[in-house]
């Protein structure tokens, strides 16, 4: 996996699509900066300790957000209440970017699923923290 598979990614499309995914994309990695990047199920991925926990894709009219995990949007139904979705992709139109304070939700819930409470810590952390704090 590689970011300059994302920069092709992106670098095929047009605009408006090009700029608002690559606005996702920087808002992502505002989340998740030490996030590998590249093509997962051949759409940008972001992997952390291996696990995917955000991807995005074009699609003619409109753009998906792509958490990889069916179960991320019912725990932010009223924040998505206005976005067209399936178990794993939230639609939204090409030319509107997701608020970066939807996208930081998005994340925060993919990774507490994805890393959930280490066995034995105290401490309340998740183990999304203690994975983080091992980099």
């Amino acid at each position: 996996m590689s970011a300059a598979e994302i920069d092709d990614y992106l670098d095929r499309l047009d605009e408006p699509k090009r700029s608002t995914l690559s606005r996702l994309r920087r808002d992502v990695l505002a989340v998740v900066p030490d996030a590998e990047q590249g093509i997962s199920y051949a759409v940008p991925g972001f992997k952390v300790a291996g696990k995917t926990i955000a991807g995005f894709a074009a699609f003619k009219n409109h753009l998906s957000y792509l958490p990889h995990s069916g179960s991320v949007f019912h725990e932010l139904a009223e924040e998505l209440a206005g976005y067209g979705k399936s178990s794993g992709a939230l639609r939204f139109p090409v030319d509107q970017p997701l608020p970066p304070e939807l996208v930081e939700k998005l994340i925060a819930v993919r990774l507490r699923q994805a890393f959930p409470q280490v066995p034995g810590d105290r401490t309340g952390s998740s183990g999304a923290t203690a994975v983080a704090k091992r980099r």
